[in-house]
């Protein structure tokens, strides 16, 4: 039997390969008020390029801190990337979110009992900008949760 190889989507990954270094901006939530924190991304590729590994940690001014640990792949039977991800919010990984790339912006959704978390990565001009909004219970509409933007380091 042949080895499968990675296809594009697996390669529009590539994009993100590397450390990145900015800031991350909370909007106000259930879950704290509106504050900017230092943030550091890296994605690295994992599993012979099928896949690609990202940590994120943010630093608040009060010393909190926030980590989470995501493992990107393709579906390729569904034309899909799907986002694994967990956190240190505790809660253990529910099914991946599921997306796909419109132009260089890959977006994915997460579907769960608690809402929609809706997640958009894209790199413009040499800038990693990653964008969440949320959408709880039966609202009818998302909302701004947070804005990452960070640049090479």
């Amino acid at each position: 039997m042949d080895r499968p190889h990675p296809g594009t989507a697996h390669e529009a990954l590539e994009l993100f390969v590397g450390r990145w270094a900015g800031t991350t901006e909370l909007a106000g939530s259930p879950w704290g008020p509106a504050r900017t924190a230092a943030a550091e991304v890296t994605f690295t590729r994992a599993a012979g390029g099928f896949a690609v590994v990202q940590t994120y940690r943010h630093v608040e001014a009060d010393g909190t801190h926030f980590e989470g640990h995501g493992v990107f792949t393709v579906d390729p039977d569904h034309d899909e990337t799907l986002w694994y991800y967990v956190d240190n919010m505790g809660k253990p990984p529910e099914a991946p979110a599921r997306g796909a790339w419109h132009d260089a912006t890959l977006t994915v959704e997460r579907h769960s009992d608690r809402g929609t978390a809706r997640h958009t990565f894209r790199v413009d001009e040499g800038v990693l900008i990653h964008t969440a909004e949320i959408r709880l219970g039966d609202a009818q509409g998302f909302s701004p949760f947070m804005t990452s933007v960070c640049r090479r380091v």
